[in-house]
């Protein structure tokens, strides 16, 4: 993932496709088979997808959050041999369960690594940005290949492998007759797009969009039941707190500083960790560019700085070297710094873009334990470091 992608994951995207329209699908989902032979996961906290069930299928419908021409896209997931069913002129057909996926983001591979399913991947966009040493043993063994060109897909390679499906990122101008060459070559191409979810429970739930295709709904059920419930656990601790530190987040670059809106996910865990925001009532779901001279005089007074540079080498003392009025921020004084970059391999790959997508209350507990120490007093930090002299 590159550093522009990382500074700008709290934007949203564009998801179009066409399908049903919305009153059909109700009708649809409203006729799903509650006794069919396929374990059921139900969608909670989510919003981008869903998924209804049927007595032979499964119906995954990703849906455009901004809304647009197509309300949705949709996947019709299938045993081997069973007939594709009428209804549905649109949708793509996936056989199930999956046995070989080409991803185009390091994001996925996290999913995978909560299902423990890591063996099924046989493609990555990019092999530089990926942090899990199981997977990095793949691809160094040759069970992994590139499948990106040019931030894009390498359909001749794509075509040459033949994965039994291509789990892409949806993009604010992205449209499926990209993908036409693969769709005529028999390969389904899937729009993932959990990074747009405005609450870590809601990005983590998509989880579930993968154990649908591994027929894993029966694991994840367990596994992100007991997540959820951790989750609203550490969030209930905050509310004891007597008082919320006020934080400051990201870094100012050439054009803005760019600041999570206050419904985007990393406001949200704010939030929960019990700490004050001053953005945090903006409506944005994705970034809010501001200048710096709007940023300095809350800056001066908070509490915390999180999310702090890019390289997992910064210092208190580099981060002052890139602007000196950094200097005068309260946090910086104190050394209260604190970036999630304490899990990057030497290719410079970060797990918090990996697996933290799927361990939300792993990261919760992370910011509680830097805004109340005294709640969490037992926890070693994951995700994030305090940045050095």
């Amino acid at each position: 993932m590159s550093k522009i992608l990382c500074l700008l994951i709290f934007t949203g995207l564009l998801i179009q496709g066409c399908g049903p329209s919305g009153h059909e699908q109700k009708e649809q989902t409203a006729t799903a088979d509650s006794t069919n032979r396929f374990v059921q996961t139900e969608i909670h906290h989510a919003r981008g997808f869903n998924i209804a069930y049927f007595k032979d299928f499964k119906l995954v419908s990703i849906i455009n959050p901004f809304g647009g021409k197509g309300d949705t896209l949709q996947y019709i997931l299938q045993k081997n041999g069973a007939a594709m069913p009428t209804g549905y002129p649109h949708a793509q057909r996936i056989e199930i369960p999956v046995k070989s996926l080409a991803a185009m983001s390091s994001m996925h591979v996290g999913l995978l690594g909560f299902l423990d399913a890591e063996h099924v991947l046989t493609g990555l966009g990019s092999l530089q940005y990926v942090y899990s040493p199981k997977v990095i043993g793949m691809i160094k063994a040759g069970k992994i290949v590139e499948v990106g060109r040019d931030q894009g897909l390498n359909d001749e390679k794509v075509i040459e492998m033949r994965p039994d499906l291509v789990m892409t990122i949806g993009n604010p101008g992205g449209k499926m007759d990209h993908y036409r060459v693969l769709k005529e070559a028999g390969i389904p191409v899937l729009i993932n797009s959990e990074w747009v979810e405005q609450t870590p429970l809601a990005r983590a739930e998509w989880v579930k969009l993968m154990a649908a295709l591994l027929d894993k709904e029966a694991l994840v059920n367990e596994k992100f039941t007991q997540i959820e419930t951790e989750y609203e656990r550490l969030s209930a601790l905050t509310q004891k707190a007597a008082k919320k530190p006020t934080v400051l987040s990201g870094l100012n670059t050439k054009d803005a500083w760019f600041l999570p809106g206050g419904n985007s996910y990393m406001a949200r865990f704010f939030k929960d960790a019990g700490a004050y925001y001053h953005w945090g009532a903006t409506p944005e779901t994705g970034s809010l560019p501001l200048s710096f001279e709007a940023v300095y005089p809350l800056a001066l007074a908070a509490d915390y700085w999180l999310n702090v540079g890019f390289d997992n080498r910064d210092t208190r003392k580099s981060i002052i070297a890139q602007d000196a009025r950094y200097a005068d921020f309260k946090a910086v004084r104190t050394g209260m710094l604190y970036s999630y970059n304490r899990l990057v391999n030497e290719q410079g790959s970060n797990d918090f873009f990996e697996s933290g997508s799927v361990n939300p209350h792993t990261v919760l507990a992370d910011m509680i334990r830097i805004f109340h120490p005294e709640l969490l007093p037992d926890h070693q930090l994951v995700y994030y470091k305090q940045l050095p002299e």
